[in-house]
């Protein structure tokens, strides 16, 4: 996500210069800005690590959790006033009274009147039973957006072992007083001191790379940087080149720091547009090697590893990757997924890799179309029925019959959607107006590119029910279609919806 840049105005769509190639550019040549066909705005509350005031336990996480916090969720039938959001866990069970269909329709009909939402499809699903409570040609095929990240996610947390880390490794080099930088996959890998955070919580530092690789007594004259781990196959013909001046994307790569960002706190941080050279002419300048030195190059085979840092899980980067949508984090999960699968770690590999995840898990992917594991791309289609197929799983409640063995793989799915009004991309929505209501009871992944937004996620109905909901809106302008989705949610939220 990025800022809303000033040379456009929504709605404007201007293509930009496409890459040529696919390699990082010469050092110095810097991408052109560019009028771009998306406006995006990021705003983090202060809360970024606001656990759930939706109430994610009980049903969803178990009641021995929320009974051992002494948390207890809304009790009376009424609709509840908007919540602050805090880290917080409230008990969600599936024994309140289930909406209907019929009472849904009716509860919705005034918000989804609303010209503002431009050609929307959607659907709403009750995770307790199944039942389909709403839906608007739910299999058309839509551009999502950032929505697309709940796909990727999803993957990786069926393919991957949520607790297992990615390893960035300094080896041994070809030759005496030269060490190679070999990537692991790691984009979070931070150039920040011990004791401050970047964008990514709990991120390895390259100073601890360069204390070990100090402590190991090794004279470093060179640096060579290792990215084999993926192919180079490492920008998008849809991405434009004047997102990276935007601080949306830079070229993928398995090895950079602080995904590549020239502020490591800033997620809307200009980002550089030679990830994987800077991350090693930033480990040579630390152990006063020759800067002029660093280069792509291959460590040689059975090297002897000099030091070694390990990433956050890969459940707690799912939850960075959809909390802040950020897209290099994104595709870096999906190329794991590819190498997971025994698939080639590049675009092509990750789309036929996530195809195959889903759909050994059973998940329709009829309509559905991967450019990209982000959402960056306009030429990513995906129908509502399938973000909410997905969710509905994640939210299914413990013990019900609609819980299966996807369930506690999809789960962390929930904790990572930003809350309304109170953390990550949502922080500062829900503020006022017709959407007030949903402040802190809603949880959901947004996406917005030019003339398209979108709105996938989860919340609680005035009975304590939860519900699975995803809303794709094309053809709708930044601002009013944020508003007019948010309005939609929030509608969910003031509804018992029995009639």
């Amino acid at each position: 996500m990025a800022p809303a840049p000033t040379a456009s105005t929504p709605g404007e769509q201007v293509e930009a210069t496409r890459a040529a190639d696919a390699t990082e550019p010469e050092a110095g040549q810097e991408p052109q800005p560019a009028l771009r066909r998306r406006r995006r705005r990021i705003l983090i509350g202060s809360a970024v690590a606001v656990v759930a005031v939706v109430g994610v336990t009980g049903g969803l996480y178990g009641t021995p959790l929320a009974s051992k916090l002494g948390l207890a969720g809304p009790t009376t039938q009424a609709p509840s006033p908007p919540q602050s959001p805090q880290a917080a866990l409230r008990p969600v069970g599936a024994d309140g009274p289930a909406p209907t269909p019929q009472g849904v329709a009716a509860a919705l009909q005034q918000v989804l009147a609303n010209p503002a939402l431009g050609t929307l499809t959607g659907r709403i699903v009750d995770p307790a039973t199944g039942q389909v409570l709403w839906e608007r040609d739910a299999g058309r095929p839509m551009t999502p957006a950032s929505s697309n990240k709940i796909i990727t996610a999803a993957a990786a947390l069926l393919a991957l072992d949520p607790n297992s880390r990615l390893t960035t490794k300094v080896v041994e080099g070809p030759e005496p007083g030269t060490i190679v930088l070999v990537g692991g996959g790691d984009p979070t890998l931070s150039l920040q001191p011990d004791g401050k955070e970047s964008v990514y919580p709990g991120a390895a530092k390259l100073q601890d790379l360069v204390n070990k690789v100090k402590a190991a007594g090794v004279p470093v004259r060179k640096v060579l940087v290792d990215t084999s781990r993926y192919t180079a196959d490492n920008w998008l013909s849809s991405w434009e080149k004047s997102d990276i001046v935007g601080g949306d994307i830079t070229y993928v790569a398995p090895v950079m720091l602080d995904g590549g960002r020239e502020d490591a706190t800033n997620p809307e941080s200009r980002r550089t547009d030679r990830p994987a050279v800077s991350a090693g002419r930033h480990l040579a300048q630390a152990l006063d090697a020759d800067l002029n030195s660093v280069a792509a190059g291959k460590a040689p085979a059975n090297s002897k590893v000099i030091a070694e840092v390990r990433s956050p899980s890969i459940q707690q980067l799912v939850d960075n990757a959809l909390l802040i949508s950020d897209n290099v984090l994104a595709e870096t999960l999906a190329r794991e997924v590819a190498r997971a699968k025994g698939k080639e770690p590049s675009f092509s590999g990750a789309r036929q890799a996530v195809q195959e995840v889903l759909s050994q898990n059973g998940f329709d992917l009829t309509g559905w179309t991967m450019a990209d594991g982000s959402g960056l791309s306009t030429e990513n289609k995906v129908p509502a029925r399938l973000l909410s197929d997905i969710l509905a799983v994640a939210a299914a409640p413990d013990g019900s019959a609609r819980a299966d063995q996807r369930t506690p793989k999809l789960r962390p799915l929930l904790t990572g959607l930003p809350v309304a009004g109170g953390s990550g991309t949502l922080a500062g929505r829900y503020q006022n107006g017709n959407s007030a209501q949903g402040k802190g009871w809603v949880r959901a992944k947004t996406g917005t590119l030019t003339k398209v937004n979108s709105l996938s996620g989860i919340v609680l109905d005035a009975d304590n029910r939860l519900l699975a909901f995803s809303l794709l809106s094309n053809g709708s302008d930044m601002e009013p279609g944020r508003a007019a989705l948010d309005a939609v949610a929030a509608t969910l939220r003031e509804c018992g919806c029995q009639r």
